[in-house]
């Protein structure tokens, strides 16, 4: 019978045990802290607290994979991966109290959440050197495979540093070759074609089967339900799966067949409940801030030029939807028409997005300062990216998110390869890795591209928020607006 190996909260009680005497211990220290004595579980007003952060630490700890692998995680990922976890805690927590109405302090809950961040780290560092220096039992792996692939199968296995967990203890091989050629490789040999090979390997202690397949290798049925039949666990490999290291691999079912499933990036069911939480939280305060902006940019621009406040053009979002994208017109009404006259002046080449200095489309373009710039009121919108807010509806209504990659106009999607496509297999984003990585600097698409595909392949809640900060960052000094 094999073990699942899904690292949660009940697998690993001992850091789960740990984590929650951390976040008492942070309420207990926060009740002090604040001027308070005595315990803390007498006062409702903390206890509730105490109370309601214990429940979604539980929550979070039984339906994420923050346990999965912390007894190999360096201390640099488990400080990421730490940290992540309290904020997750905070706003799932904060976000209920809210909801509910129970008085509390955002302040308190942030210094609470931040206690808990530095106990519970080094509590965990603790705790994994003392399980470093215990005896770990590690099972048994046969490899079945062929003989031209079995030293660098070795190789890597040996390099990955699986050999913590794992014994290799033999090698079946699939080929009929002479094993005399193996005898520097300090681990036992068998050829499969052996007629005595289940009795020899019934005397070896054998817990796991890897079988390496390779192109035009048969699957050794009759071997594998032998194996299966001995209560062996199978593992199973084919070699093109391991060609693209960077993606994703998982088994899942498709009707009635059970599948290999690659992508650039899984996501969880809690991950995504996340993002969308906080694409609604980041959607309700825009658009609050869009009101309040649109009573001091809409007289001004209806004044240099009367017409719409807002601008929609269709785009096009996650796997080819079409929506309305909405920002604060910067720009005259003619111009999409002149955007045919100017195409020559794109920085961007292909076609595949616009970007030209000193727009003439944009409104008040026409009044230059000092240095020669133009100095419109359409310019200090975009430079400003007050444009941009409205898009915190589309963040709303679902269409859009907060981070994301940015959506193309209905004829710059015509114009893309197969390999541009990927930037869609997400929802779009108000801002994104372009955007924060100088987006004025940058006029070659295929790059633009690269950074897209370095976030679908890198992405986290803790990436998402880091984009939003440096997006507040980016704005507040007007870098990479044009």
């Amino acid at each position: 019978m094999h073990r699942r190996g899904d690292d949660n909260a009940l697998r690993h009680l001992d850091f789960t045990i740990i984590d929650i005497i951390a976040m008492q211990l942070s309420f207990i220290l926060l009740y002090w802290i604040t001027g308070h004595y005595g315990l803390i579980y007498l006062d409702p007003y903390y206890r509730i607290q105490a109370v309601v952060f214990f429940s979604g630490q539980m929550a979070l700890g039984l339906f994420s994979d923050v346990y999965h692998g912390v007894l190999t995680r360096d201390a640099h990922e488990e400080f990421n991966i730490m940290l992540r976890y309290s904020l997750e805690i905070w706003l799932l927590c904060g976000v209920f109290l809210f909801l509910a109405e129970v008085p509390s302090k955002l302040n308190e809950l942030l210094y609470a959440t931040l206690i808990y961040f530095d106990i519970g780290y080094f509590a965990r560092q603790i705790n994994k050197a003392i399980h470093g220096k215990m005896d770990r039992q590690r099972r048994k792996v046969i490899v079945v495979t062929t003989s031209d692939r079995i030293r660098r199968a070795l190789l890597k296995i040996n390099r990955s540093g699986s050999t913590k967990d794992h014994e290799l203890t033999g090698v079946v091989l699939m080929d009929d070759v002479d094993l005399d050629q193996f005898s520097d490789i300090d681990l036992p040999f068998f050829k499969i074609n052996d007629p005595n090979l289940i009795s020899k390997l019934n005397r070896l202690w054998i817990d796991d089967v890897l079988v390496l397949a390779t192109d035009g290798m048969p699957y050794p049925k009759d071997l594998m339900a032998t194996f299966l039949t001995m209560g062996l666990t199978i593992h199973y490999t084919l070699d093109f799966l391991n060609e693209f290291p960077t993606v994703a691999t998982d088994v899942q079912s498709l009707g009635d067949y059970k599948v290999i499933t690659n992508s650039a990036r899984f996501i969880t069911d809690r991950d995504s409940m996340i993002k969308r939480g906080l694409d609604i939280l980041g959607g309700l305060a825009g658009t609050a801030m869009t009101g309040l902006l649109f009573l001091f940019v809409a007289p001004a621009i209806y004044m240099k030029d009367p017409g719409p406040i807002f601008f929609k053009q269709k785009r096009v979002g996650r796997n080819g939807k079409i929506f309305y994208m909405y920002k604060f017109r910067s720009m005259y009404l003619d111009a999409e028409k002149r955007k045919a006259e100017l195409m020559a002046q794109n920085k961007v080449g292909g076609g595949f997005m616009f970007k030209m200095d000193d727009d003439p489309r944009i409104i008040g373009s026409e009044k230059k300062g000092k240095d020669g710039k133009p100095k419109g009121i359409g310019n200090f919108i975009r430079n400003t990216s007050i444009d941009e807010f409205p898009q915190f509806i589309n963040v709303l209504k679902g269409e859009m998110s907060l981070v994301g990659t940015r959506p193309p106009t209905l004829d710059e999607w015509k114009k893309y390869s197969p390999h541009h496509r990927a930037r869609m297999s997400v929802k779009p984003g108000i801002t994104g890795m372009w955007q924060v990585s100088g987006r004025s600097k940058i006029t070659d698409f295929e790059q633009v591209v690269e950074l897209d595909r370095k976030y679908l392949e890198n992405w986290s809640v803790m990436l998402d928020i880091r984009i939003l900060l440096r997006t507040v960052q980016v704005v507040l000094k007007h870098e990479g607006a044009s």
